[in-house]
Order: structure tokens, then sequence, then C-alpha cells
């Protein structure tokens, strides 16, 4: 068994185990981390616990420190920083005429790295462009092509609900989701009406997918003669008392 804490470094981001050593560390706080990007800057979401060998990636990064004042403000400093660096990679891809589009720039915590996020139809070849923002910025670059999902989790906006995007709110990883689901629902195979932002099915097909298995198994099963179960059956129960 391993003590460890689970960090989150973005707003719905993945959730990493790291060993928080005799570290003063609640949920709640912020640590700084040694990752296989650099030192990196994060939200403790999970407190300590006692996790098998199974659950974690060996061997165990450990928190160097619980974060303070001065590192919030070198987190904020860095945000600023970003978005000047967005501003310069954009016109650099317009000189170069590459056929890709900037979705979002950030910095490593320490500003070892400076990583930019973007989305094209294709591969690009960008060893040009990353020489010259390396001799503007100075310090390593690194091109991250991306999909459209999760282009709409960095940027975020409205789904069809109403509601924040799942992506960009809360929900961690993408989960599979097939026209299946839809079909399962009895909803409208139109394109534009299960579809999200990004242009592919929505995730909230996937949410509703037990729920939706768990009625028609027990549709089947009173035809053949049982008894339901699940929730339905719980509901039948209360009403009885």
């Amino acid at each position: 068994m391993f003590a460890v804490v689970g960090i989150r470094f973005k707003k719905a981001g993945k959730i990493y185990y790291f060993d928080p050593a005799d570290l003063p560390i609640e949920k709640g706080h912020f640590a700084i981390v040694e990752t296989a990007r650099g030192v990196e800057y994060g939200e403790v979401v999970i407190g300590k616990k006692m996790v098998s060998e199974g659950d974690v990636v060996l061997p165990l990064k450990r928190v160097l420190r619980v974060a303070d004042a001065r590192d919030a403000q070198q987190v904020e400093e860095n945000k600023v920083a970003a978005k000047k660096a967005f501003h310069i990679c954009q016109q650099k891809i317009i000189d170069h005429k590459m056929e890709m589009k900037l979705v979002d720039v950030e910095y490593t915590f320490d500003r070892n790295k400076i990583i930019f996020y973007f989305t094209a139809d294709g591969r690009v070849d960008f060893r040009e462009l990353v020489k010259d923002l390396a001799s503007v910025f100075r310090t390593r670059i690194e091109l991250r092509q991306i999909g459209v999902r999760d282009e709409a989790k960095l940027l975020g906006g409205i789904g069809p609900c109403g509601r924040i995007l799942c992506c960009s709110s809360w929900l961690g990883d993408f989960d599979p989701v097939s026209i299946r689901m839809a079909k399962d629902q009895n909803l409208s195979l139109n394109p534009a009406k299960i579809s999200g932002l990004c242009g592919r099915l929505m995730c909230c097909l996937k949410f509703e997918t037990d729920s939706y298995e768990e009625a028609e198994s027990s549709k089947v099963e009173v035809a053949a003669g049982g008894k339901p179960h699940g929730k339905g059956k719980q509901q039948r129960e209360n009403t009885d008392h």
C-alpha cells in the first residue's frame, strides 16, 4: 500500500497521484510537484489516503512542498506571460503561412517550458516555427496537436442544455460515445441534435446509458415472468409501505 494525495493541474483536468511524504498537506491546499513536464503547481483534490500498487504508476513522484502566496503570484504572472506568448505565436503562424489553429498557450510553473496547443486537419511540419519561437522566448518549446474534443475542453462554452460544457467544468476524462447509445435512448439520430460544440457525439449520451440498460433489462425480466430489479423494484417497495 502507498500513501498518496490526488492533485489536479487544470480545472476538470485529470487527477494524478503523488507521494505526500511527511508534509502537512490536505485537500484544498495547493502544492508544488515535479512532473514529466517539469515543476508544476496544482490543487490537492484528494487528501491523504492509502492505495494499492495497482492503482499507482511507479515510481511515485513526491510533493516538493506546500505552495505559498509567492507561488500563487508566480502562477498569475505565468498566465499573463502566456497571453502575450499566444499573440506572438499567432503572428508567427501567419508569417509562416501554416495551416493550423492556435488554441491555448501554457507555461510550466518554473517557466522551463512553453506549451502551445493547436488543432490542424493533418500533420504539420512546425520545425521552423519552433526555431522561430525558441529564438524569441529562449526556453524549451513544445507544440502539441490536440483534437476537437480537447479544444472544447480548453476553451469551454455553453452546451445545448444551457449549462457550461461538462468537459470544461468537471469531466476529467473522455469516455467513448457511440451512435448506439443514442439509438438505445430513442433519440433523434440527426447529427445536429446529438452533437456537442466540438462536433462529436455529446458526452452526456454516456451518462444515461447505464440507466437505459437497467430499464431494458427489467423489461426483459418481467416479460420472462421474473421480478423487476434495480430502481423500479425499490420504488415499488417504497410505495407498499
